[in-house]
């Protein structure tokens, strides 16, 4: 959070999410991707109540490129806030505290990437797919 507030504050923040999903949840009960299932369910609910959406969301299947950096990842996805302020309240609220205890014990490791939007396309119509 220190350094998302150093940023510039203006305008919206797509989060780049990266995650790689325990074998098994840290308490024993289920999967990790499981876990994080409960943990997305709830934490949409908290995202669109603040004027945010998932944009995308998607499985890693493997690696494209590697140019020495992490790639054991199993789960990637884009969400969208209207300002960084949205996303801050987001993660700073009690509702979203309890959710997260699923996401904890479901991800052995989640990297979030906040980035500004420079080129954007619109996604393809299913006839255009």
């Amino acid at each position: 959070m220190k350094s998302l507030n150093q940023l510039p504050a203006r305008g919206p923040v797509t989060m780049l999410n990266l995650l790689k999903f325990r074998d098994r949840a840290r308490d024993g009960n289920g999967t990790g991707r499981r876990e994080y299932m409960k943990y997305a369910n709830a934490a949409q609910q908290l995202v669109e109540s603040r004027g945010g959406r998932v944009l995308w969301a998607g499985i890693v299947d493997g690696v494209a490129l590697n140019e020495q950096g992490d790639v054991d990842w199993d789960w990637a996805l884009l969400v969208y806030y209207p300002s960084r302020e949205a996303f801050v309240d987001l993660v700073t609220s009690p509702d979203y505290q309890q959710a997260n205890a699923h996401r904890l014990n479901g991800t052995e490791r989640h990297i979030i990437l906040a980035t500004r939007t420079v080129v954007s396309a619109p996604m393809p119509d299913d006839d255009d797919a």
